[in-house]
């Protein structure tokens, strides 16, 4: 294999992968990474400076620069791409090849293929991530299971969407001028090169989620990432699309501004709400005066969150794109008929809040909800979407993005203790190289996962009190981590244990317990332990 000066590979390829990271496509990474990179690293240290302001009482609030943005009526982004007018639900989940068959042939209208919050990644689910996108774009995609059961796709298929990793993160097996690669321009880059001539041939194109931006100006930076790239293969400008997972609290004040840097490109906002309570959170740890409830009783009708998505659907239908629902954790629950039936009627309140809003579209994590949601879309959406209504009845004001007020809850050792078990459970199967792991019959993935992390982090920091009075103390917290990491390994036969990364887990959640420097987000905090870099590189 040969590969292009300045790049190295820093671990093995294994040969049915080896076609992914050809010298052509690791040459156009690399001019992506050469151009955007160092952008990119500003963009991330303009967040640490605005974490400094929030940490000094400076609340965030509609830009006065950018007002004539969102006072202009005249402007609105691109029209709907093939494939994309009707989004009335979407699956998502891992890019493992079994998911991505049985997510294609959902029923549902797309599926978002997810190289960031439900993907460890580790080298291989990278790369085998891409090679199912490669035959997933063809309709080549086939498995025999180990069982017997053979897996291939539907005549009618869902529309394929790839969610990239954040900005955030790092592709560290892959250097570039001896520099990590981004994660984003990685999974993008990759995804892009290798398919986008071929979507558009087959009647749709390259199309993306976008996650966890902060600013207008890290929406800008995908922009021009997207030009870029098409005049690099001669594609013409507008065919990508990108939905942007509004899931920050900071972004959710410059949502039109988002919209309008990716006009060509965009195809609406979707309510990233677990991502979004985490930020809440995340961003206000070091105020007391934002301390949560327990994680259950954060719901969509939390006045901070109703806000957020009535302006949200706002801004989208105003400027003629998608505003997307969020999703549901609740999965279908086998051997529990009542507990069944409780959460399956969780989700229908959950997507008749949502279309009754005026959604365009919904989110299900399991193949099974995909049914669900579609009826109760099908009968108060016949049509594809719902970008003639306005919304204009909606009046949000930057306070009410940040307002605590008729926060309805409690603080409570049971939620702590969940709160240690789901992030335990969690890290320890990211570790292992899962990112999408059912708990407590919900679907965890990174961003619930980091709910739980982070408020045992802020309840800790600020001594928090339960509702029976009890103090939550670093050595209060520590004593239920020790508890659950025990009942959790007294569940594992001896080979169940020998495999486990609960003891790795667990010293990287002690950390969050003690109260120490907080990590901005679990996987960076973990990743290192999954990266099989070798010193030499191996291509």
């Amino acid at each position: 294999m040969r590969i292009p000066a300045g790049v190295q590979i820093l671990a093995p390829v294994p040969a049915e992968h080896a076609d992914i990271l050809s010298h052509d496509a690791l040459s156009f990474l690399a001019v992506l990474h050469r151009v955007f990179n160092a952008r990119r690293k500003a963009l991330l240290e303009a967040r640490v400076v605005r974490q400094r302001d929030l940490d000094n009482g400076v609340f965030p609030d509609f830009l006065p620069q950018t007002k004539w943005i969102r006072d202009d009526p005249t402007w609105r982004a691109a029209v709907p791409a093939p494939g994309l007018t009707d989004r009335r639900v979407e699956i998502t989940g891992p890019v493992d090849r079994k998911m991505v068959i049985n997510a294609l042939n959902s029923g549902a209208s797309t599926f978002m293929a997810d190289f960031e919050d439900s993907n460890a990644p580790t080298w291989d689910n990278c790369l085998s991530g891409q090679t199912n996108m490669r035959d997933a774009v063809r309709r080549t995609i086939t498995l025999a299971a180990p069982n017997g059961k053979y897996y291939k796709l539907n005549d009618k298929i869902a529309t394929l969407l790839v969610r990239p990793r954040g900005w955030h993160l790092e592709e560290k097996h892959v250097l570039v001028d001896g520099v990590p690669m981004s994660g984003s321009i990685f999974d993008f880059g990759l995804y892009f090169f290798h398919n986008a001539k071929e979507t558009v041939a087959r009647g749709f194109g390259p199309y993306y989620y976008l996650p966890k931006m902060e600013s207008h100006l890290e929406a800008r930076l995908w922009n021009d990432i997207f030009n870029l790239s098409q005049d690099m293969l001669q594609i013409p400008r507008g065919t990508i699309r990108g939905t942007v997972l509004i899931e920050t609290i900071l972004a959710s004040f410059e949502m039109e501004e988002i919209i309008f840097e990716l006009r060509e490109h965009s195809s609406g906002l979707n309510c990233g709400r677990w991502d979004y309570i985490f930020s809440f959170i995340k961003k206000f740890r070091n105020n007391p005066k934002f301390l949560l409830p327990d994680r259950g009783d954060i719901t969509m009708t939390t006045p901070f969150m109703d806000a957020y998505v009535r302006l949200l659907i706002k801004t989208c239908h105003k400027r003629g794109v998608h505003a997307m629902g969020g999703m549901a954790a609740q999965i279908p629950i086998k051997d529990n008929a009542a507990a069944n039936q409780a959460a399956m009627d969780k989700v229908r309140a959950d997507k008749l809040r949502e279309v009754l809003a005026g959604h365009d579209g919904t989110w299900v994590a399991h193949p099974d909800l995909v049914r669900l949601a579609k009826d109760i879309f099908d009968k108060h959406m016949p049509q594809p979407n719902q970008l003639y209504n306005l919304r204009e009845d909606v009046h949000v004001s930057g306070a009410d993005l940040i307002s605590t007020a008729g926060l309805k809850g409690s603080i409570t050792e049971k939620g702590l203790r969940n709160n240690i078990n789901v992030a335990l459970q969690y890290m320890e199967a990211w570790l292992r190289g899962n990112g999408c792991v059912p708990i407590h019959n919900l679907m965890e993935d990174a961003a619930t996962a980091e709910i739980s992390r982070s408020q045992i982090w802020q309840w800790v920091k600020h001594n928090a009190k339960t509702s029976d009075g009890k103090i939550i103390t670093a050595e209060f917290a520590s004593r239920i981590l020790d508890e659950e990491t025990q009942a959790l390994k007294s569940a594992l036969n001896e080979k169940q244990l020998g495999a486990s990364k609960l003891d790795l887990a667990k010293r990287f959640l002690e950390s969050t317990i003690r109260g120490q420097d907080y990590a901005d987000f679990l996987t960076t905090l973990c990743y290192d332990a999954i990266v099989t870099v070798n010193t030499k590189s191996k291509l």
